[in-house]
C-alpha cells in the first residue's frame, strides 16, 4: 500500500475513534471518554513508528502469519505452564506408598507419617475434619 493512503486510513480512523471518545465522555463520564481517546490514539501511533506498513504486509504474507501462530502458540504454553505452577497440580509418575496403594500423596520429608495424637480427641467435630483433610494431604 502507499504510504499516503496508509496516512490518510490511519488519520480517519484515529479521527472518528476521537469523536467517539468525545460522544462517550459527555454521556458516560470523563474516565470512559479518556480511554477511548487513548485506543483512537493507537493507528496514528502505529503509523508514526512504522509499524502500519509491518501489518499492511502481514496481512498478504503466510510466512509472517505462521510466525504469529508459532508466537501466540508459545505464548499460550508459557501462561498454562505458570497456571500449572501455581496450583501445584504437576502429573508425574505414580507412586506406590508402603501400604500398596498407587496413586497416594506421597509423604513429604521431614514430616511424621503417624497422626496426630493427645489433643485430637480434644478437638470438636468441625476441627477434627479439618485434621482429617490435612492428614490426608499430607501436611
Amino acid at each position: 500500500m502507499s504510504d499516503v493512503l496508509l496516512f490518510t486510513i490511519s488519520l480517519a480512523v484515529t479521527v472518528l475513534g476521537l469523536l467517539a471518545s468525545w460522544r462517550a465522555a459527555r454521556r458516560r463520564g470523563l474516565p470512559s471518554g479518556l480511554r477511548g481517546a487513548a485506543w483512537s490514539l493507537v493507528p496514528l501511533g502505529f503509523y508514526l513508528t512504522g509499524l502500519t506498513g509491518f501489518l499492511s504486509s502481514l496481512v498478504l504474507n503466510p510466512t509472517r502469519w505462521t510466525g504469529v501462530a508459532v508466537l501466540g502458540l508459545a505464548g499460550v504454553l508459557y501462561v498454562v505452564s505458570g497456571v500449572k505452577l501455581r496450583s501445584g497440580t504437576q502429573p508425574g509418575p505414580r507412586r506406590v506408598e508402603a501400604g500398596g496403594r498407587p496413586g497416594a500423596a506421597p509423604v513429604p520429608r521431614g514430616r511424621a507419617s503417624a497422626p496426630v495424637s493427645g489433643a485430637a480427641g480434644d478437638l470438636d467435630d468441625d476441627m477434627k475434619e479439618i485434621e482429617e483433610i490435612l492428614r490426608r494431604r499430607g501436611i
